[in-house]
């Protein structure tokens, strides 16, 4: 007899691939009332659902095929700019993370202030600056090679989420803010990869 905990996760199916997949790791969609495909990264709003892997070539042929129509049963409308309503719905997504682990008091940032986070093994992610020094990223990394490692924001970028003019290393300590920001990244890579 399974236990609620031992549940298996429910899984989603690619429109064009036909794989399985989390929800998390693929990307919703939705048709608005004027018959337009919207991104519903939140996985919120109304409608059922099509749903696609994170992937730019994967949508591109969703796109081709005319596969939304084929799924939704009538004509949709599919913006010309839909690729960049996903990347920046999915920056704005890691950002508002980022605010909201600041917040909470989940993220540390500073050189020395995250090598002290890793010591401590209380670090489920590392942001890095994508304009830091490769040499200073790889020595905060030493003897930590396996924690998972995000850079998509300059280090002015990152300093604004701080108050700051440059930060170029930040720590989301373990818990739920570290996966949903890795889960957010990881489907920004495959958009912008």
């Amino acid at each position: 007899m399974m236990k609620k905990s031992e549940a298996p996760k429910e899984q989603r199916c690619c429109l064009v691939t036909r794989e399985k997949g989390r929800p998390e790791d693929l990307i919703r969609f939705v048709v608005s009332p004027d018959e337009m495909v919207v991104p519903d990264l939140t996985e919120r709003l109304p409608g059922r659902g099509m749903w696609l892997q994170a992937n730019q070539s994967v949508l591109h042929t969703a796109i081709q095929r005319r596969m939304f129509s084929k799924a939704a049963q009538c004509q949709v409308k599919v913006p010309d700019n839909l690729l960049s309503i996903i990347i920046d719905g999915l920056k704005f997504r890691i950002k508002d993370g980022l605010g909201l682990a600041r917040r909470a008091g989940q993220i540390t940032y500073g050189f020395v202030k995250v090598r002290e986070k890793i010591s401590q093994n209380n670090v489920g992610l590392i942001i890095q600056a994508t304009d830091g020094s490769e040499d200073e990223k790889k020595r905060l990394l030493s003897g930590a090679k396996n924690l998972p490692v995000v850079a998509i924001f300059t280090g002015e970028e990152l300093g604004k989420f701080f108050g700051r003019d440059y930060v170029v290393h930040a720590a989301i300590h373990t818990g739920s803010f570290a996966g949903r920001i890795l889960n957010d990244s990881k489907r920004l890579a495959g958009f912008i990869n």
